[in-house]
């Protein structure tokens, strides 16, 4: 996201529609919405375009008086990103008659000297609309007051040209959207044909195979994920630098996912702090919503930090989560949380990980302490690491070479005296790296000797933290529904 964009803040209290405002602005279902007070926590940003202007747009948790630990924070919070932003939107429930607690919050808002309109929600019908007299006691012109219908999407078109003409003209937004349109066509024509179930795998059609793909190769999406109160909001802030997340010793505090994007050696990170996933027996109301959110991150994320808590002991639990990550074939670093021991408890840590998580064989374990910072920037660099090796394509050249090494070293087997023969190989996609081999007998190919070729090329190639997948194919088959070996 770009930093000088103009920021716009959803403020007002718990269950007026701020999250579903937020939703209609992005034009994307990001906020959870649902009719629990509180479901917003932590602030959420996205970028959005209103015809040819953009802005950053943060929907706020919602404020009420209580001392509960949780929402004494969020309205810390919230107050600090209404006076960071340009324009305010403040939301109030529309069923309701104006209160001393919403009107309170508004001249303290009115006071921070920015661009303020009131947006009274739940307006849904003509008759409702008479209710809108009532807020002019607010203070506020008509030209700043707004009454809209999110769910039945009525008003909002007033609202969205009250908000574009207090956005500055953007000339370039037009052609960088067009840019990103071509670009994703493109982006979308190369998976599809990558993945098409035409694909040749003769070797006329291998050798049409682009070996110098150009790829972003600058954005990483890093998924944080783990168990409820393992420290991945913690780790978040200490991975941005800010105090991103709402933190708390509340367990299930983070609902939504939180993201945050900067800058870090020439790359763009944006971190993912997944909800807390419990066992599927506690998972009640909106986390079920969560756990559907987390699965969507895992599908757009190429890296993943698996959050464990080192303090105690792994769970089953944990072992499930870590196959989320296996299961959508990312790039993974297993980050050991809340570590204050002494090196002996960490090798006897490491190796119970390595027992549990055999799977996840390939992912580097790194030991940090978000409280103290230890190891964070080891974190980080590591994150880029891992990307680099996630997105790398082994010349076919090279590859072929080191596949006869590996023959030659263990030959292929003969079951029931067949003979088998590798052809060729080559990478045909990355993210993760995928290699075909192709021979004259795909089928007879034991999955053992699939995984001695996946070691030898990790000898030879640094495919740490990334799975790889090997695919048999014959000389003229087609792409289909083709059995591979992952890690």
């Amino acid at each position: 996201m770009k930093k000088d964009l103009k920021k716009i803040a959803l403020i007002g209290q718990p269950n007026v529609g701020k999250s579903s405002l937020f939703n209609r602005l992005a034009n994307k279902r990001i906020a959870i919405v649902s009719d629990v007070s509180g479901t917003t926590r932590d602030v959420r940003r996205h970028e959005i375009e209103i015809v040819d202007r953009s802005a950053i747009i943060l929907d706020t948790g919602g404020i009420d008086d209580t001392n509960d630990e949780i929402f004494s924070n969020v309205k810390k919070k919230a107050i600090k990103t209404a006076k960071e932003a340009d324009i305010i939107l403040f939301i109030v429930d529309g069923k309701n008659i104006p209160d001393d607690k919403d009107k309170e919050l508004f001249y303290e808002l009115q006071r921070v000297g920015k661009e303020l309109a009131l947006v009274v929600n739940k307006i849904d019908n003509d008759k409702e609309l008479e209710r809108l007299w009532e807020f002019f006691e607010f203070g506020i012109s008509d030209e700043n007051l707004f009454g809209i219908s999110v769910s039945h999407n009525r008003g909002t078109k007033t609202l969205y040209e009250w908000i574009y003409k207090h956005l500055p003209e953007n000339p370039e937004t037009v052609a960088r959207m067009e840019e990103e349109r071509r670009k994703k066509e493109l982006e979308d024509e190369f998976f599809d044909d990558e993945f098409d179930n035409d694909e040749d795998f003769s070797a006329e059609g291998l050798e049409n195979i682009e070996e110098d793909i150009i790829i972003d190769d600058t954005s990483i999406n890093v998924a944080i994920i783990g168990r409820v109160n393992v420290g991945k909001s913690s780790i978040l802030n200490s991975l941005v630098g800010i105090e991103r997340s709402v933190v708390s010793s509340i367990a299930g505090t983070t609902i939504d996912p939180v993201d945050e994007t900067f800058s870090y050696k020439d790359k763009e990170i944006t971190f993912v702090d997944t909800a807390g996933l419990r066992r599927r027996g506690s998972i009640e109301g909106i986390e079920k919503f969560a756990l559907m959110r987390t699965k969507e991150m895992l599908e757009k994320a190429n890296v993943a930090l698996v959050i464990l808590d080192a303090s105690r002991e792994l769970t089953d639990l944990d072992e499930k989560i870590a196959g989320l990550v296996d299961e959508y074939g990312l790039g993974t670093i297993i980050v050991l949380n809340k570590w204050d021991e002494n090196m002996d408890t960490f090798q006897k840590m490491e190796e119970e990980v390595r027992r549990r998580f055999r799977f996840l064989s390939y992912a580097p374990i790194i030991a940090v302490s978000a409280k103290t910072g230890r190891s964070i920037d080891r974190l980080k660099d590591k994150i880029i690491e891992i990307f680099e090796n996630y997105i790398q394509r082994i010349p076919t050249s090279q590859l072929n070479k080191v596949i006869e090494e590996a023959v030659i070293r263990h030959s292929l087997p003969s079951p029931n005296g067949a003979y088998l023969r590798i052809y060729y190989s080559t990478q045909f996609s990355s993210r993760p790296p995928r290699i075909a081999l192709v021979m004259n007998k795909p089928q007879l190919l034991h999955y053992s000797y699939k995984r001695y070729l996946i070691n030898f090329l990790r000898e030879k190639f640094n495919f740490e933290g990334t799975p790889i997948h090997v695919i048999a194919r014959g000389k003229n088959d087609k792409m289909g529904d083709e059995e591979y070996l992952e890690r």
